[in-house]
């Protein structure tokens, strides 16, 4: 909640706007009536899909993600971010592209495939990623903490 999807969303729009090849996804925030219900994946060429929405019971059925209230679409957001980071991963060295990837978070990495798919895009030497990660609280989650000490990365606190 401090923005840093609206500054991803800022600096996409200044980047599309230079022509500089760019593509990739963000998560946004569904509201109904004023509350949170959920997240919704957003790619930058226009499609969009449930990330996850409040469950309306506590019971768990036996293949169901979930954060804290949220149930994560684990086939949407898959079905939505794996064939674009593919795209991106198999794209010509020549082209330079710019790979956003909105968040990197506990709701994501219960796919095996999208930890696959961010390594790739990462050792990818034609692209750079502009991604967010969480702050660290609670049980450190691998793949951000690998990305976080990788050499090639910059981070940026948004506060």
């Amino acid at each position: 909640g401090v923005g840093k999807t609206t500054l991803i969303q800022k600096v996409t729009q200044a980047l599309k706007s230079s022509g500089i090849p760019i593509d990739g996804f963000y998560t946004e925030e569904v509201r109904e009536g004023g509350r949170r219900t959920g997240f919704d994946v957003v790619t930058l060429s226009g499609k969009r899909g449930p990330l996850s929405r409040v469950s309306s019971d506590s019971s768990t059925s036996r293949r169901e993600y979930r954060v804290g209230q949220y149930v994560v679409d684990l086939l949407s957001f898959e079905q939505l971010v794996l064939p674009m980071l593919r795209n991106v991963n198999h794209g010509s060295d020549a082209e330079k592209k710019i790979c956003v990837i909105d968040e990197i978070g506990k709701m994501e990495l219960f796919s095996q495939a999208f930890i696959q798919a961010v390594r790739q895009t990462l050792t990818g030497s034609g692209t750079v990623v502009l991604g967010t990660i969480p702050i660290p609280k609670g049980k450190p989650l691998d793949l951000v903490e690998e990305i976080r000490s990788r050499k090639d990365v910059k981070v940026f606190n948004v506060s």
